[in-house]
């Protein structure tokens, strides 16, 4: 019912379990970790429902284009935020069923098996290069193609959109420059993103008149009776509201289909993808030149994916070890310790942790770095743990003590899943990579119009409306509060 497409369909069957558990919002008997998480997606859910019925009203009702394909554009977002709550419900129930009928212990998996943290995942500086023809772009000639664009990036049941663009063949690139986030973020992460194109046919609305037809007519009968014909056809004072005048321009009928998005291109990245820095990738097209929304794209898109796992931007675990190394001048001090990143940081106390200032010494902790446990000689001695690494050719040991057996081997098992969490996230733990914050969400100001110069100049016009259009000018003024009131309360929340 909300499919995009037929690849991305997901049903749920009527009267089965699920539907059933959707409806009524419950979890079922027995402590379910995923009970909070399910409700939260189902509220997501059914306000996406409440946002894409009132964006089914407003583009029935809309006779504007900027409105329309901002209206059309919220009712796609929707539609696929759905596909992909829906989905997500299905995976976390079906994770469920197998976790509840699990007989053994073996068929659950084992229960020591360990998880790589999550991290952010950051889209930045997203360009498409167009490939126009030289007689279209040098020599200017020919119609003059115009569409509106957006892209969609979706990782897991998370969905966010670009601001919508207007592309016609005096644009070399279609440029998104503000930077789309995913804050829960796998090492397995698969990051869609599909770029959606409309066609924009004829002048600035809906149901007007070709601006071809009245420049052509307003410049060959001259300039004084050329803008009375045009102003005629446009709809001036004393022409027909019904017969080609301001009437059909205000209020289409209901019946009219409103501008509708199409999949243009698409692309799918992951954690082999990530590079602090510009690089492009492969864009796999999926219209052809015949389509009304098609535009000549170079089949390769550019942008700047980052990942930051958690393990590398917030400290692992922190604690008081006893460094015992040598003869060195800081042979068995106290020092307070924090696991973050690449590095073991420690400090002479928690407060100069937390006031960021040089730690006394500092332990490369990598992935070529070699961690065991020791045990000192004599009875009540603390246990410990040698970190090695090659600096220089050689192999420099430094071994911390902790202050009990369970302090061990809690460093030791942080130590252990931070190894684990570097090798899954791989070259994203070679250093921190920037992540960019993006700026405050607004609601999408007037798409600008495009074209020639002459196209857009304002032809003077009365300052007052026919009489018999007023009503219908009060009532789109209306719809435009109500279609402004609605936008703004979609892009408050994302």
């Amino acid at each position: 019912m909300f499919c995009r497409n037929e690849r991305s369909r997901v049903t749920v069957a009527r009267g089965s379990a699920l539907e059933m558990e959707i409806s009524r919002g419950g979890c079922g008997p027995g402590p379910l970790p995923d009970c909070a998480q399910d409700t939260e997606i189902q509220r997501k859910m059914e306000r996406e429902l409440r946002l894409r019925e009132g964006a089914c009203k407003l583009l029935a009702a809309c006779s504007r284009r900027e409105q329309a394909l901002e209206a059309a554009k919220s009712l796609l977002v929707c539609n696929s935020r759905v596909l992909a709550y829906m989905a997500e419900l299905q995976r976390r129930k079906e994770a469920q069923v197998l976790r509840r009928t699990a007989r053994r212990p073996s068929d659950a998996g084992p229960a020591d098996e360990r998880l790589p943290c999550r991290g952010t995942v950051c889209v930045s500086d997203l360009r498409i290069p167009l490939m126009w023809k030289d007689t279209e772009y040098f020599r200017n000639k020919g119609e003059l193609h115009r569409c509106a664009v957006f892209c969609l990036l979706q990782l897991g049941a998370e969905i966010h959109d670009t601001p919508m663009v207007l592309v016609d063949r005096t644009l070399t690139d279609i440029c998104f420059e503000s930077a789309v986030l995913f804050s829960e973020a796998g090492p397995d992460f698969e990051l869609k993103v599909e770029l959606y194109s409309a066609g924009l046919a004829g002048g600035a609305a809906q149901g007007s008149t070709p601006k071809k037809l009245a420049t052509r007519l307003s410049t060959s009968l001259g300039r004084s009776a050329g803008k009375r014909v045009r102003a005629a056809m446009e709809g001036g004072p004393g022409s027909p509201p019904g017969n080609g005048g301001t009437g059909p321009l205000l209020l289409p009928a209901p019946n009219v289909p409103g501008p509708k998005f199409h999949l243009l291109a698409h692309a799918v990245l992951s954690l082999a993808e990530v590079q602090d820095g510009f690089r492009t990738h492969d864009l796999a097209i999926a219209s052809n030149e015949e389509s009304s929304f098609w535009l000549p794209l170079y089949g390769s898109m550019c942008c700047r994916l980052a990942a930051q796992p958690r393990c590398m931007a917030t400290p692992v675990t922190s604690g008081f070890l006893r460094l015992q190394a040598g003869a060195e001048a800081q042979s068995g001090t106290r020092l307070f310790c924090v696991l973050r990143g690449t590095d073991l940081l420690c400090y002479r106390g928690p407060g100069e942790a937390e006031a960021g200032q040089e730690p006394a010494l500092t332990i490369t902790v990598n992935k070529e770095t070699r961690i065991r446990a020791t045990e000192r000689e004599g009875r009540g001695q603390p246990p410990g743990m040698a970190v090695t690494n090659r600096l220089g050719g050689e192999e420099v040991t430094h071994t911390l003590l902790a202050e009990s057996r369970p302090e061990a081997q809690r460093w030791m098992e942080a130590f252990w899943q931070h190894f684990y969490d570097m090798s899954q996230w791989k070259q994203c733990c070679d250093e921190l990579m920037r992540i960019e914050v993006p700026p405050p969400r607004r609601a999408p100001a007037v798409l600008p119009r495009q074209g020639s110069l002459y196209h857009e100049m304002a032809l003077p016009g009365p300052a007052v409306p026919p009489p018999a259009c007023e009503g219908l000018l009060l009532q789109d003024n209306a719809v435009s509060a109500e279609i402004r009131a609605l936008l703004s309360s979609y892009y408050s929340d994302r």
